[in-house]
């Protein structure tokens, strides 16, 4: 009988031994100068919860871009991540690949996810072909950044600050003319996947195609206003033709007074400024009343292993690096909104308060759209085709000539169009 007991108390401890033990996740992301510290501090906030699983690192992926096409050639040999963190206009190619893992199933399954802040937008942003394949874990949006020093030598002032792009030109004119090293704006216009030849579109109300994707829609009115904007930034405003990190570190240095680009960049900005002028960020500017939108840019979280027990710990991964906790990391590391509604309402409830260049991006959350995707085979090389034609801008090739850019882009783009 002594020796039943004793059996049948080893068999209840087995049992109790968690199904998921000794489980590893392999996880990879973008972006390291911006992401590194983030995953980090969420990581050991996990394993203090998850002990059973171990999480570890690939080496970070230099881009969305490179994230893609890594994903699409380690799928040919099975060689890829159990979690990939890819750009927000990156899911629908690992859909159409059948290489994303749908989380529908866990989802319906988990009573948990309501109470830790989770809500139909969420799920909506990573939804392709009627299924969930991801999970928003860090929501970007353009804006403006503004040395408010520069600003103020110019005649400007923190209350009077530009609200569309004439005001902008003009503001950089004057900030241009206060010295020879001095810029008076930037613009990160090779942002990936075309983000900021979007916003501008999208912000007058115009898509990148038309409603069955057969043809390409920013010829119109509102891409030619957009990049004839990008020109005049060019021709009038002097804008130099600077990369994104030496438009960061000009603007870090002082020697800027207005860029635009993601809210992603507002921690490393503050942190390399260190006090040595005011910075303030304000909305995107020239966005139409009712119309008006602005891509959301961002990354999302997908599983892509197959294996059903990894798949059971990724989700236990991905819940809690896309849950309240994870997501106010996120909000405290990097410039990113967390999507995650327990993040703002209970874990962030004084952060905005106290990080109002933070909260800006907030304020743009009821004009956010998708981050648009080509379509296609081609849809990778579509992206590169028109970061190439607005370059030949940028760099003073053609930015007398915008118009005949935009003629020639959307010949270009309309030839890889998937064939209806």
């Amino acid at each position: 009988m002594k020796l039943r007991t004793i059996l049948l108390s080893a068999a209840m401890a087995l049992a109790a031994v968690p199904a998921l033990a000794g489980t590893e996740i392999v996880v990879q992301y973008p972006y390291p100068e911006l992401f590194t510290e983030t995953h980090k501090q969420i990581a050991a906030a996990f394993a203090k919860k998850h002990p059973d699983i171990k999480v570890t690192f690939r080496a970070p992926y230099d881009s969305y871009e490179e994230a893609t096409q890594k994903v699409l050639r380690e799928a040919i040999t099975k060689q890829t991540p159990d979690i990939t963190f890819q750009g927000l206009n990156r899911v629908r190619v690992l859909v159409d690949r059948g290489i994303a893992q749908p989380l529908d199933a866990f989802i319906k399954a988990d009573k948990e996810l309501e109470a830790d802040g989770y809500h139909q937008a969420m799920y909506d942003v990573g939804m392709q072909k009627g299924k969930i394949y991801a999970l928003p874990f860090a929501i970007s949006l353009p804006i403006a950044y503004y040395n408010l020093d520069l600003v103020k030598k110019a005649g400007g002032g923190p209350n009077k600050l530009p609200t569309n792009w004439d005001e902008v030109i003009e503001l950089a004119k004057k900030i241009k003319a206060l010295g020879p090293d001095i810029n008076g704006v930037t613009y990160a216009w090779d942002i990936t996947g075309n983000w900021l030849w979007q916003a501008p579109v999208f912000a007058r109300g115009g898509t990148m195609l038309n409603a069955d994707e057969s043809k390409v829609a920013f010829d119109g009115p509102e891409g030619q206003y957009a990049i004839k904007t990008l020109a005049r930034l060019v021709t009038e405003a002097k804008m130099p033709n600077l990369n994104q990190p030496d438009m960061r570190s000009a603007l870090a240095a002082g020697k800027t007074g207005i860029h635009f680009t993601s809210t992603s960049d507002l921690a490393k900005v503050t942190e390399m400024i260190g006090g040595k002028f005011e910075l303030k960020t304000a909305l995107f500017p020239g966005v139409l009343p009712e119309k008006g939108r602005l891509p959301a840019g961002g990354n999302v979280g997908v599983i892509l292993t197959s294996d059903p027990k990894k798949q059971q710990a990724a989700w236990e991964v991905m819940k809690f690096w896309h849950g309240a906790e994870g997501a106010a990391i996120v909000a405290k590391t990097t410039g990113y909104m967390p999507p995650n509604k327990k993040a703002n309402e209970v874990y962030l409830k004084d952060f905005y308060a106290t990080h109002p260049n933070n909260y800006t991006a907030v304020r743009q959350l009821p004009i956010l759209t998708q981050w648009y995707a080509f379509p296609g085979e081609n849809g990778l090389k579509i992206t590169d085709v028109i970061k190439d034609h607005l370059n030949s801008i940028v760099t003073g090739q053609r930015a007398g000539e915008p118009d005949k850019v935009l003629v020639d882009m959307t010949a270009d783009v309309q030839k890889l169009l998937p064939k209806k």
